[in-house]
């Protein structure tokens, strides 16, 4: 959706006793900072990433620790999400760990081991590139056709010792994970989400094939593939209480209707929706990338709305109680009014990550 550049920012909407009050964390693209606001959107705590770096995404952990993905120009490809630091900043921004990896992007978890998954870019051979189906050509400065980059994941200890790893062109089938015919084929899959499962199977959404897949962590097989012509260019799967996923679902190149976003929570074993969110009217609600959701204790989703950097909280019956524009704005990628945010969090006060600290 378009927004107002010079309209209104912070929180622009409370109604009270209806939220699930807390914190919410989020980081705009270019800002060296990630913010903690409160539910009137002030900010009651900030982490400042080392120089060069600028966050990407992060999230907090038990112990109150920042866990978040940095670019810093290191990188070699430039394709959304890329970014190959991963530090854990303590409280007071200090460093008490750092992975460095230049071809790593989009997301990372701790799994329930303690090790931490990662999700990186490869190229392909000109013969894998071949097999894969779908996308067009994008030529690059001399007219010739770009390489092909497909996702891997790494499982890392807290040394960053490779325990498991796993390599989409390995596993992937050529014919059946094709790309959208609207996408370049600079890229198979654009990896945007990794999700450990209650079985200690991955969950991983592709981006470029509207899908997602589950993979068998023993044996690395795909066992379970859905989304091309429901879902369009999703991101952020999150496991529910339920057993059910809450998806955001960018809605980029639905041929069913005008380009819309929705939130789904979706139910794995039926292959069913059981509830949506859309805008009202539904042209009022799109993000064309990046984006995710929350499910909140009190059984609200927090939205985040990611590229004109709107966060909005809304009830099982879809009324919306909360609403926050993001009043930062930092230069990225030539946008000069950028205001963008992958992902947010919502925290309450009395829990582990900030519980005593603000």
């Amino acid at each position: 959706m378009g927004f107002a550049v010079h309209g209104n920012h912070g929180v622009t909407y409370w109604e009270k006793g209806r939220t699930f009050d807390g914190v919410t964390l989020y980081s705009t693209f270019g800002s060296p900072n990630t913010r903690l606001v409160n539910m009137d959107g002030d900010l009651v705590h900030q982490w400042t990433a080392p120089e060069p770096a600028r966050p990407f995404y992060g999230y907090l952990r038990d112990n109150g620790n920042l866990l978040v993905r940095c670019f810093d120009g290191t990188e070699p490809y430039t394709y959304g999400g890329n970014g190959g630091v991963l530090v854990e900043l303590d409280w007071d921004s200090n460093v008490v760990w750092r992975y460095d990896n230049p071809v790593i992007h989009h997301d990372h978890i701790v799994l329930r081991n303690g090790n931490i998954m990662v999700i990186g870019w490869e190229p392909l051979t000109a013969e894998q590139k071949a097999a894969v189906q779908g996308g067009y050509e994008e030529l690059d400065a001399e007219g010739n056709e770009k390489e092909m980059l497909c996702d891997f994941l790494l499982e890392l200890t807290p040394e960053q010792q490779v325990v498991w790893e796993w390599h989409g062109v390995d596993r992937l089938d050529p014919a059946q994970d094709r790309i959208c015919h609207m996408d370049t084929r600079n890229e198979w899959t654009h990896c945007n989400a990794v999700l450990e499962l209650p079985d200690g199977n991955i969950c991983l959404s592709f981006r470029q094939t509207s899908q997602l897949i589950f993979i068998d962590k023993l044996t690395g097989e795909v066992y379970w593939r859905f989304g091309p012509g429901v879902l369009f260019h999703q991101h952020n799967p999150t496991l529910l209480d339920n057993g059910n996923l809450l998806i955001f679902d960018n809605g980029e190149h639905r041929p069913q209707a005008a380009a819309t976003s929705r939130v789904v929570e979706f139910d794995p074993a039926a292959k069913e929706i059981v509830w949506e969110y859309k805008g009202d009217p539904t042209a009022s609600f799109y993000s064309t990338h990046i984006s995710g959701a929350q499910r909140l204790p009190n059984g609200n989703t927090l939205v985040c709305e990611g590229r004109p950097g709107r966060l909005f909280e809304v009830t099982p019956d879809k009324d919306l109680v909360w609403e926050f524009m993001n009043p930062e704005i930092h230069e990225f990628r030539e946008e000069k009014f950028n205001r963008a945010v992958f992902r947010a969090h919502r925290y309450a006060v009395v829990g582990p990550e900030v519980r005593g600290r603000v």
